[in-house]
C-alpha cells in the first residue's frame, strides 16, 4: 500500500510540474507527447493509426489531439502518398519550434523528477517498466 500511495502521489506531483511547464506553450502533456512523436519520426509525419498505437490511445483521443494541434497550426493533415484510405499527420515548422521550446521548459524542471539522480531515474524507469510489462502495457 505504501508503494502504491507513493506512486499515485508522485504521479500527481509530476503531472502538476509538467502541466505548469507546458501551459505557457498552450500544450497539455498529451498534445506535447504527440508533437514529440511526430518530431522524432523519420519524415515528420505518421498515420493517425500509428500515432494511436505508439501513444497507446483510442482513435477518438488521437483525433481530438490532432484537431487541437491543427487548430493551433502545429500540425496539418495530409493525404498519404500511396494509400488513399490513410491520412498522415505532419508537424509544421511552427510545431517544431513550439516542441523545441516546450522541451526546454520540461527539461529545465527535469520533467518534475527533481531530487533524484540520472542513475536513480534510470532505476525507477526500469522498475516501473517491469510493472508495466507484467500488466501487458508494452
Amino acid at each position: 500500500m505504501a508503494a502504491v500511495t507513493s506512486i499515485m502521489r508522485v504521479q500527481q506531483i509530476l503531472q502538476s510540474a509538467v502541466d505548469s511547464a507546458l501551459r505557457p506553450h498552450n500544450l497539455t502533456f498529451a498534445r506535447y507527447e504527440a508533437l514529440v512523436l511526430l518530431s522524432f519520426s523519420r519524415h515528420g509525419s505518421l498515420p493517425m493509426r500509428v500515432m494511436g498505437d505508439r501513444l497507446q490511445l483510442h482513435p477518438t483521443s488521437v483525433t481530438n489531439i490532432v484537431d487541437r494541434l491543427e487548430a493551433d497550426e502545429l500540425v496539418r493533415r495530409v493525404p498519404h502518398p500511396t494509400d488513399r484510405r490513410t491520412t498522415l499527420v505532419e508537424i509544421t515548422e511552427h510545431g517544431r519550434t513550439v516542441t523545441d521550446k516546450a522541451t526546454e521548459s520540461v527539461t529545465d524542471i527535469d520533467f518534475g523528477l527533481s531530487g533524484i539522480t540520472e542513475r536513480q531515474t534510470q532505476q525507477l524507469t526500469d522498475l516501473l517498466g517491469k510493472v508495466r510489462q507484467a500488466s501487458g502495457d508494452f
